[in-house]
């Protein structure tokens, strides 16, 4: 019964190794389970939805309109009475009973339908649906500026994540080399050659990079908790990875003229949208002060009188809204100069796109910098850290100095790794605000 047992654990043991090691997604991946899961994103996409009903309510105003009605009524009493004298046709018509009393209408029914279709209406209905499909645009443009911080954040937390474990390599690398010099050290105190007080500081240093590596663990655990929160992977097994550390390209090779770059952009195209929008409420309410015309027919069914009759009729009809020019006037310069203003606000926002993208590569630039620098750091505290190696062996060195270069080599391998993910944070910002995939 216990080997079932064990037998059993093992299996469930390897099936949830297996779905662990299947749980690990790069950045495209990471980018594309964020928008898939993101609330907002949903709640864009319901929007989105949402415009195009609108939309396909603004086309049903070219359609004809049709009007069905009934009526029915039963009176207490006639509604009509009135009696007749016919006194001066006795001679004529002795039969004829005087006063004749004429009552009708106590009850009655009456029903029809009505279709009238809209032949002009001062471009209110084209101009209404033009309206609509701005609408719809404008949700689109949102939802893609959701995806755009959706995926920034993305980016950000990916990085954190892959600066932090690059760190944590160098500190395994360096606890390492530590265990083979604390054991060479420890051969040298039992010989005699060195005192105790060498392998207890190499103890120390062990100890500091233990707790330094915890430090780093938390940090990863902490980005990957909001990383899984963000893009909705909350699994205790969820990881990343990439295919190599990325060694950064040339800025001039993602460089965009910022005028060029900043008419691109998504925000601008809404604001282009925004004045759309007020220019066809220009034309909208110009429009309200138009004759409307309309032609229909209407076909008729009534019982008054206890007789039946239907007929049915063609007319046309024009409203022309005369009071409608004394306020529409007002209405008119008004929807005028929210047109002014959101063409203000264009100007304005395309001053501040294009001050961004120069000032986002001139960061790109010195993230780049950074970058060259740190790595070439990187080579001189290796090769300070291999000649104290060798001064150490030879004699003519302490090890004061030998940790003193491991620690150096640490803070730069640290550095670069930093300046690397900033570099690869900074990048995606630029391509993001200069619409480059």
């Amino acid at each position: 019964m216990n080997m079932k047992i064990s037998i059993i654990t093992i299996i469930v043991f390897c099936l949830c190794t297996s779905n662990a090691t299947s749980q690990v997604y790069n950045l495209e991946m990471c980018k594309a389970k964020a928008i898939e899961n993101n609330l907002k994103i949903k709640n864009a996409e319901i929007d989105i939805k949402i415009a195009a009903q609108t939309t396909n309510e603004a086309f049903t105003k070219y359609f004809p309109h049709v009007e069905a009605t009934g009526f029915t009524f039963k009176a207490n009493r006639h509604t009509f009475h009135k009696d007749f004298d016919f006194s001066a046709l006795a001679p004529i018509l002795p039969a004829l009973a005087n006063p004749v009393s004429l009552n009708l209408m106590e009850k009655g029914k009456t029903a029809g339908i009505i279709v009238t279709q809209p032949v002009f209406a001062g471009g209110q209905i084209i101009n209404s649906n033009k309206l609509a499909k701005t609408g719809e645009e404008i949700t689109v443009l949102k939802r893609e500026l959701s995806e755009d911080e959706i995926n920034e954040t993305t980016e950000k937390y990916f990085w954190q994540i892959v600066s932090l474990k690059e760190k944590s390599k160098t500190i395994s690398a360096l606890k390492e080399q530590l265990e083979h010099l604390r054991k060479d050290v420890e051969m040298a105190v039992k010989a005699g050659i060195v005192n105790r007080n060498e392998l207890l500081r190499i103890e120390l240093k062990q100890h500091e990079l233990k707790s330094e590596e915890l430090k780093l663990n938390n940090g990863i655990n902490i980005t990957k908790i909001l990383l899984g929160q963000h893009t909705g992977e909350m699994s205790n097994i969820f990881d990343i990875d990439i295919d190599s550390f990325p060694y950064p390209e040339h800025p001039s090779k993602f460089y965009i003229e910022a005028n060029t770059a900043a008419t691109q952009r998504t925000e601008y195209k809404l604001l282009d949208k925004n004045i759309e929008a007020n220019r066809l409420n220009v034309k909208i309410e110009a429009g309200k002060r138009l004759p409307t015309v309309g032609i229909g027919g209407s076909y008729v069914y009534h019982n008054f009188a206890e007789q039946t009759n239907t007929f049915g009729m063609l007319f046309a009809t024009i409203r022309i809204p005369v009071s409608n020019w004394w306020g529409g006037t007002y209405a008119v310069k008004r929807a005028k100069l929210k047109t002014m203003q959101a063409e203000n606000e264009r100007t304005n926002a395309m001053e501040l796109m294009t001050v961004e993208i120069m000032q986002v590569y001139n960061e790109l630039e010195e993230a780049y910098e950074q970058v060259i620098l740190a790595k070439q750091t990187v080579s001189v505290a290796l090769e300070n850290l291999r000649l104290n190696d060798n001064y150490y062996r030879a004699g003519i060195s302490t090890l004061t100095d030998i940790l003193d270069a491991r620690s150096l080599l640490q803070k730069s391998n640290e550095q670069y790794a930093e300046s690397a993910c900033n570099y690869q944070i900074k990048l995606a910002k630029y391509k993001q605000i200069t619409r480059q995939k």
